[in-house]
C-alpha cells in the first residue's frame, strides 16, 4: 500500500490510496509542482528558460496612460487586435500559409483555440480522429465535450492512412468531422510529417469531408522547411493553430486559430460566445515583440539550449538503461523504461518527481513501458539516479 502523501495542492492526503496520474495531474502540476525538483513530466520549460528583458520592455511601450485607459475601458477587436493578427499573417506568410489578417482570430492560448475549432464544428457523439500516441489533454478535453474518440496511429512519416481511410469508410453518421493532429514535432514522439504522408492526408480529407486542425504549437522550436498540412492545402479544409505559452510567456494567454474565410466568420461567433474578446494589450505587447524580431532571437536562443540539454538528457537515459524509442527532437522524448509507468509514476510521486506516463498519451490508457520526458527538465543526474533505484524496487 501506497503510504500517504502531501496532495499537489499542497494539503496533506486525507486517504492512503494512490495519487493518479492522469491529464489532470499534470495540469494540476504546472501551478502546485510536487516538489522544489526538476519535473521531467511536464510539458512545459523551466521558467528561468523563459526570463527575459524585452517583455517587460514591450509592455511599457503599450501600457501608457492613454493606452490603459483607452484598452481597459472597452472591449478590445472581436477577432483579435489587429496589430498583432497583421503581424501573424506575415509570420504564417514566411512558414508558407497563406492567409491575411482578416483570416486570423486570435484567442486564449492554443488550447483554447483547439476549443473554439471543436465547439464551431462538432456536437456531442461526433466521431473525431486523433493521433495516437497523442496529447493527454487532447483527449481529455474531447471526452469532456462528449466526442467520440478514433485513435490514428502516429508513425515517423505522419498518421497512419489505412486506418482513417477504415473510420471514412464508415456508414453515413459513423464518419469522422475533424482529424486533430500535430504536424511538427509531435508531442510526445518529436516526429514530424513527411510531404508524402500530407498529400495523402489532405486527398483522404477532400475525398471524404472532413476537417484538419493542425496544432503548431511547437512551430518556434521547429526545423525550417517543416511540413505543415496547413500550407499544402491553404487553409481551404484545414484549420491552424499555434500559441506562445511555450516559448514566450505561459501566463500571457495569447494563441490564435487561421482559416479560410468562409470558416473564420463561424469560428468568430463561437469565440464571442465563450469568451467575448481577448486582452488587447498583451496582444500588442506580442505583436512588438513579433515586430522587433524580440520573438525571434528568443526563439533561436532557447533552441540552441534545449539542444544541449537533449544531448545530455539521452545519454543520461540510455545510462540508466532506457531506449529512445523515437530519435531525439523538440522538446519531448519517448522512453522505453522496461517496467510498467504507471506503477513508476507513483512510486516516482513518493520522492518528489512528476512523470508522464505512456499510457497518458493513448485515448484507451492502455498501460505499458513508455514514457514522455521533456528534455529540458531531464537533464538533472539526480533524477536519474532515482529513477534507476526506484526502477529496480517494481
Amino acid at each position: 500500500m501506497a503510504r500517504a502523501r502531501e496532495g499537489l495542492d499542497g494539503s496533506e492526503s486525507k486517504s492512503a490510496m494512490p495519487v493518479v496520474a492522469d491529464a489532470s495531474t499534470l495540469i494540476r502540476g504546472m501551478f502546485h509542482r510536487p516538489s522544489d525538483k526538476p519535473q521531467p513530466g511536464m510539458g512545459v520549460f523551466p521558467s528561468e528558460w523563459l526570463e527575459s528583458t524585452f517583455m517587460p520592455t514591450a509592455l511599457r511601450r503599450v501600457m501608457t496612460v492613454k493606452a490603459m485607459q483607452d484598452l481597459s475601458l472597452q472591449y478590445g477587436e472581436p477577432a483579435g487586435d489587429s496589430g498583432l493578427r497583421r503581424s501573424l499573417a506575415a509570420k504564417l506568410s514566411s512558414i508558407n500559409v497563406p492567409c491575411t489578417a482578416d483570416q486570423i482570430v486570435t484567442t486564449v492560448g492554443a488550447t483554447h483555440a483547439l476549443d473554439v475549432v471543436s465547439r464551431t464544428l462538432l456536437r456531442a457523439g461526433d466521431p473525431v480522429m486523433v493521433e495516437e500516441p497523442g496529447w493527454a489533454l487532447e483527449f481529455a478535453r474531447l471526452e469532456s465535450l462528449g466526442m467520440r474518440i478514433l485513435p490514428v496511429p502516429r508513425h515517423a512519416d505522419g498518421p497512419d492512412i489505412e486506418v482513417m481511410e477504415r473510420y471514412c469508410a464508415a456508414g453515413e453518421g459513423h464518419k469522422p468531422k475533424l482529424f486533430v493532429s500535430v504536424s511538427v514535432l509531435h508531442n510526445p514522439t518529436g516526429y514530424s510529417l513527411t510531404p508524402g504522408s500530407a498529400h495523402r492526408v489532405l486527398q483522404l480529407a477532400n475525398l471524404h469531408g472532413f476537417h484538419i486542425v493542425e496544432d503548431d504549437t511547437y512551430s518556434h522550436l521547429a526545423p525550417e522547411h517543416a511540413t505543415r498540412l496547413s500550407a499544402m492545402d491553404g487553409l481551404q479544409r484545414t484549420i491552424y493553430v499555434s500559441g506562445f505559452a511555450k516559448i514566450l510567456a505561459p501566463n500571457w494567454r495569447v494563441g490564435f486559430l487561421a482559416a479560410s474565410p468562409s470558416m473564420v466568420s463561424r469560428l468568430l461567433e463561437t469565440k464571442l460566445l465563450t469568451t467575448l474578446t481577448t486582452p488587447s494589450m498583451f496582444e500588442r505587447a506580442l505583436a512588438w515583440c513579433i515586430d522587433q524580431g524580440q520573438l525571434r532571437r528568443h526563439a533561436e536562443r532557447v533552441r540552441l539550449r534545449l539542444d544541449g540539454a537533449r544531448g545530455r538528457t539521452v545519454k543520461l537515459a540510455l545510462a540508466a538503461g532506457c531506449k529512445l524509442v523515437s530519435e531525439p527532437a523538440g522538446l519531448f522524448g519517448w522512453v522505453d523504461t522496461g517496467v510498467d509507468t504507471d506503477a513508476l509514476t507513483q512510486r516516482m510521486l513518493d520522492e518528489g518527481y512528476l512523470l508522464a506516463p505512456g499510457s497518458l498519451f493513448h485515448a484507451r490508457r492502455l498501460p505499458g513501458t513508455l514514457m514522455r520526458v521533456n528534455f529540458a527538465s531531464a537533464q538533472d543526474a539526480t533524477f536519474w539516479k532515482v529513477f534507476v533505484r526506484v526502477r529496480s524496487q517494481l
